[in-house]
């Protein structure tokens, strides 16, 4: 019994443990380092999503503004129409355009003097082809973010995965050595956390970034909604003074 004390001592005391980020990695078994490049490759994926998200967020915010401003500005539509032409900026613009440009065709064809049918149908025409720009344009800016949602809930799992590998390599390691010294036991059981924590790093980050991503753009797409039935309420005055 004494003798096996010895033979462990002197075990441990012979080998130099690297616990260092490389170091553990470096140890890893294959299966656990190809865990550990796969949460790593995840986590940078995600960070590019979530940077470029709110950079867009934030420039779509002040391009809104911009042309709110604009719009109420008191200064004729169809002026601002030629204006922003056929290549709208942002969602806003976009929603705006796509409206007058069903507005300007169905005055060219004189749907507009046409009785109150005809003009209910460009109503419900006008704001049909704003519907379809906003969920077009809101489809558009979630690209990509049901890849944080993917990331956010099974990359914990995936890390977890890492950990049972790397506990079951240490006990193979026990099994080969028949010691529980710490230099057999510490590289498998640090690893088996070092992908733990890879799973959180990526998991974390991308669950945060979806909650707060999402309701800016519930929030966008409502604002794009009001400002949708204020453009039709203005072009349904303009009917009713025309008719």
């Amino acid at each position: 019994m004494e003798q096996a004390v010895v033979d462990s001592v002197q075990l441990s005391g012979s080998v130099e443990l690297d616990l260092s980020i490389i170091g553990l990695f470096l140890s890893a078994d294959i299966i656990v380092k190809i865990v550990m490049v796969g949460l790593l490759g995840v986590s940078v994926c995600s960070w590019a999503i979530i940077i470029d998200k709110s950079l867009k967020i934030r420039g779509l915010r002040s391009s809104s503004r911009l042309f709110e401003d604009m719009f109420w500005s008191g200064g004729s539509l169809e002026d601002l129409y030629d204006q922003i032409g056929n290549v709208p900026t942002d969602p806003m613009s976009s929603v705006f355009s796509e409206a007058m440009k069903e507005w300007r065709l169905s005055k060219t064809r004189g749907l507009v003097s046409k009785g109150e049918e005809a003009r209910a149908s460009l109503r419900e025409r006008v704001q049909q082809k704003m519907n379809l720009t906003i969920d077009r344009e809101i489809e558009q800016l979630e690209k990509n973010m049901s890849f944080l949602a993917s990331v956010g809930s099974t990359a914990p799992f995936v890390g977890l995965f890492g950990t049972v590998w790397g506990i079951m390599d240490a006990f193979q390691s026990i099994a080969a050595t028949k010691t529980t010294a710490l230099s057999v036991v510490a590289p498998g059981i640090a690893e088996a956390l070092f992908a733990t924590a890879l799973g959180l790093v990526a998991a974390i980050p991308a669950v945060i970034a979806y909650n707060k991503i999402s309701h800016d753009l519930d929030r966008f797409s409502q604002r794009l909604e009001g400002f949708s039935a204020e453009f039709i309420s203005i072009l349904s005055r303009q009917l009713d003074e025309g008719a």
